[in-house]
């Protein structure tokens, strides 16, 4: 039976990233992934983009990823915020706070081309195990135990710890016995690519609507990814209008600040909630990304923490490559992500339930909050540094540091 020291039970963006930040170290590290990259089947690397912070940036900088990121990454130098129907607003400009960009926005496709191409040449000390699924997980006191299928048959494995980078619905979450809570939000998520008549100069806008919030973030060629969170009965009259009467409906909804909307892609539909899981790590076992906590996209943050997730455990494990799972080992990732997951989570949360009360005198106190926002300088520096976290160390990748 193989051994390894760390098995990573799936390889979207945030596991195929731990799994990169792992190469190259004495550990031996197993990469499972049920997906060939490129597989219809494979859902994290579709066509949704990504808004990357420049902590995230600095990460995949420092993991060889970032050449071929960067030419279809759009720069956010500037974030408008309003709510419709009201007279606050909000304005922050990335020069004012001494930045090039407060992120850049990818297509999640170029995200997983950039790192399964490294991948696929990394270290010996990473093996990959692409298409293959998890049938049987068991986890003891020593050690944990993988049954995989795959095409060319059945393997069991062995390891010392095993990652859950498998998604809100997590397997290994669930074997680990570690609970979550879920939030239904009672919306999902219509997500389209349009394009305007007037360029998008590097400009994010979050307008909250009473049907919910909607974000258009600028892309590489000009045009936008619209997200928009509607109620489910309200995404469905809209993904069945033709383009011209989806643009019209966008069109009352945000506004002319960009002139007329022109051009749609096909749309599509995500559900939308909060799930957190009571602890980050279990008996050998740890959590990452949506294993860890889904959140709603509103404020951009679900991917960008979870990549923090996965910079903190390779810089632990870097640490103590002894016994990756060890309780010491674990309690110490939990320890330094703690902080960080709590802010954004309430950061998230907190938007939804703000944005989302219809009282009237909610409505102006949140209008009168923006106002003062924008005239308030260390209030927008605050916000500007939320892309490196809420609280607790900042992962080394995240600032630029190697690992080793």
């Amino acid at each position: 039976m193989q051994r390894y020291d760390v098995a990573i039970v799936g390889g979207g963006m945030v596991g195929a990233s731990l799994a990169l930040a792992l190469a190259g170290s004495p550990l031996r590290v197993l990469l499972i992934e049920s997906a060939e990259f490129g597989s219809p089947a494979q859902p994290s690397f579709d066509e949704r983009t990504t808004a990357l912070g420049n902590a995230s940036r600095r990460i995949f900088e420092a993991l060889g990823v970032w050449p071929q990121i960067a030419p279809q990454a759009a720069a956010i130098r500037a974030i408008h915020v309003s709510e419709a129907g009201r007279f606050g607003f909000a304005r922050l400009s990335a020069p004012e706070q001494g930045v090039e960009a407060f992120g850049y926005v990818a297509a999640n496709r170029v995200i997983g081309a950039g790192l399964w191409a490294r991948l696929t040449t990394a270290t010996r000390s990473l093996t990959l195990r692409v298409p293959a699924t998890l049938e049987e997980l068991e986890i003891t006191d020593p050690c944990v135990r993988l049954r995989l299928a795959a095409a060319g048959g059945e393997e069991r494995v062995e390891a010392a710890l095993v990652v859950a980078a498998d998604g809100a619905h997590s397997r290994v979450r669930q074997a680990a016995g570690i609970d979550a809570r879920v939030k239904e939000y009672g919306q999902v998520a219509l997500v389209a690519n349009v394009a305007a008549e007037q360029p998008h100069e590097g400009t994010a806008y979050e307008r909250f609507t009473r049907s919910g919030p909607l974000a258009l973030l600028p892309l590489y060629d000009g045009s936008f990814t619209a997200v928009w969170a509607l109620a489910p009965a309200a995404a469905d009259a809209a993904l069945a209008l033709d383009d011209r009467a989806y643009l019209a409906q966008l069109q009352e909804q945000f506004g002319w600040r960009v002139g007329r909307f022109v051009r749609a892609s096909p749309r599509a539909r995500y559900p939308l909630s909060l799930s957190r899981a009571a602890g980050a790590a279990g008996p050998r076992s740890v959590l990452i990304g949506n294993a860890a906590q889904a959140l709603h996209p509103v404020a951009g943050q679900g991917f960008n923490l979870g990549l923090r997730d996965a910079a903190m455990l390779a810089e632990v494990l870097a640490a103590k490559p002894a016994d990756p799972g060890a309780p010491e080992v674990l309690a110490e990732y939990a320890h330094q992500r703690a902080l960080d997951r709590r802010g954004v989570i309430g950061f998230t949360d907190g938007l939804i339930r703000l944005f989302g009360d219809s009282r009237l005198p909610v409505g102006w106190g949140r209008n009168l909050g923006l106002l003062l926002f924008d005239l308030t300088p260390p209030a927008k520096r605050a916000l500007a540094r939320v892309s490196t976290g809420f609280g607790g160390r900042i992962p080394r990748l995240a600032r630029g540091l190697p690992l080793w």
